[in-house]
């Protein structure tokens, strides 16, 4: 198995630029420059591994999927929480908080 040459120094810059670039335009609030930076550096990994970049685009469907059925999980126990707070009143959950 041969294995892969390291990465060159200046991908490894413009990855890390581009992601923190993209986090801190994220935590500001600037989601197209956040968007922007998430692509480039995006992009540039996927030009440095295409072969896992494909694996995980014929995956694509199985992931969202999954997160579907976790987000619909989280949501009936979000709803089935405002329920009991609901039928128990506001003493319920303020003893919850206390706890």
């Amino acid at each position: 198995m041969a294995r892969r040459k390291e990465i060159e120094n200046w991908k490894r810059g413009l990855l890390a630029g581009a992601a923190g670039l993209s986090v801190i335009f994220l935590l500001k609030g600037n989601r197209t420059g956040a968007l922007l930076f998430g692509g480039v550096t995006l992009a540039t990994l996927a030009s440095e591994y295409p072969e896992k970049f494909a694996e995980i685009r014929s995956n694509l469907p199985d992931y969202v999927e999954r997160g579907s059925a976790f987000l619909e999980t989280v949501t009936r126990a979000g709803e089935r929480l405002a329920e009991v707070a609901g039928s128990r009143g506001a003493h319920w959950y303020e003893s919850l908080l206390r706890a």
